[in-house]
């Protein structure tokens, strides 16, 4: 048996709690990993309440978890490039609140030996999100991109891609926030009315794509007044608003990750270059899962929440 963080049923952060599961054995193309942190993405809390029941159906008791990092107790059938006592990072379609975890081996990167364990739980959701709005943006050097909720995990991650590849990124946050991104390499800007002109005047030439990281705050049609094209920009956290104004959505739990591979190495290049910067908003024990939801609830984080093992 090993130990996990899950829900028994839909709620607040409350039906969150400890429960006993067995220990899992890899199948074919996977690993068990003995997980040393794990990320906290606002996935894990829609799933927790219910918001996605209907798109992302859960068997009870469920436990979260896209993203941890750890080292690999055992390996599948098929498996080629891991070994016991690899030190690794990767992604999951849940199951990461917990002592041990299966990742298949197609979403595991070799974590470099100068990242730590938080740092590297932090890269899985956010690097793959991060270059696969690129990708689907197709954003070229010397544009420019508009990020809305600039300073959380995705953004953090994708400002640094994007310095990275030639990409001009304007970013939307608190003040607060604005000295982190200026060290990211963007030009921030504080959200709320008046944005538009902000925006303008911090980018005279215009805005070539808009990303939507945040999802809050209605910014999809001052977005595409900027862009001056519904189809230059981009939403990974609000459906029902891409839905309404005709702009394309990505969430990344689709099945399919084609990002992976070119996410992790993007991230790994960066770090080895001496230039990759993952600021963590909590490190909070897996025990304390609820709490670390509710912070991520709230919003304004800079950078990542992550839980250790």
């Amino acid at each position: 048996m090993t130990k996990a963080i899950a829900f028994p049923e839909f709620g607040g952060a409350d039906v969150l709690r400890p429960i006993d599961i067995e220990l899992p054995a890899p199948g074919p193309g996977q690993v068990r990993v003995a997980v040393r942190a794990v990320g906290v993405n606002p996935l894990d809390r829609k799933l927790r309440t219910g918001e996605l029941a209907g798109l992302f159906p859960v068997v009870f008791p469920h436990v979260a978890g896209f993203e941890v990092s750890g080292v690999v107790e055992a390996v599948g059938a098929e498996v080629r490039g891991f070994a016991p006592g690899d030190e690794v990072f990767g992604a999951l379609m849940g199951g990461g609140y917990a002592e041990h975890a299966l990742v298949d081996a197609a979403t595991l990167a070799h974590k470099p030996a100068g990242l730590g364990w938080a740092e590297a739980a932090a890269i899985p959701v956010a690097a793959e999100t991060a270059e696969r709005a690129l990708a689907v943006l197709d954003v070229r050097p010397g544009q420019t991109l508009l990020v809305h909720g600039a300073a959380g995990g995705v953004g953090t991650v994708l400002l640094q891609f994007a310095r990275a590849r030639g990409i001009t990124v304007v970013g939307t946050a608190s003040e607060s926030n604005h000295d982190h991104l200026r060290e990211l390499g963007a030009i921030p800007v504080t959200y709320g009315e008046g944005l538009a002109e902000r925006v303008r005047a911090a980018a005279p030439g215009g805005v070539d794509r808009a990303l939507d990281a945040a999802g809050r705050g209605g910014v999809l049609p001052l977005s595409i007044e900027l862009t001056g094209s519904a189809d230059r920009v981009l939403t990974i956290a609000d459906v029902p608003g891409a839905q309404e104004h005709g702009v394309r959505f990505t969430g990344g739990v689709e099945g399919v990750e084609p990002f992976y591979g070119r996410a992790f190495a993007a991230a790994i290049a960066l770090h080895e270059a001496g230039t990759l910067r993952l600021p963590l908003h909590r490190v909070l024990p897996l025990a304390e899962a609820a709490e670390a939801q509710r912070i991520s609830e709230a919003g304004h984080l800079r950078g990542k929440i992550v839980l250790t093992v």
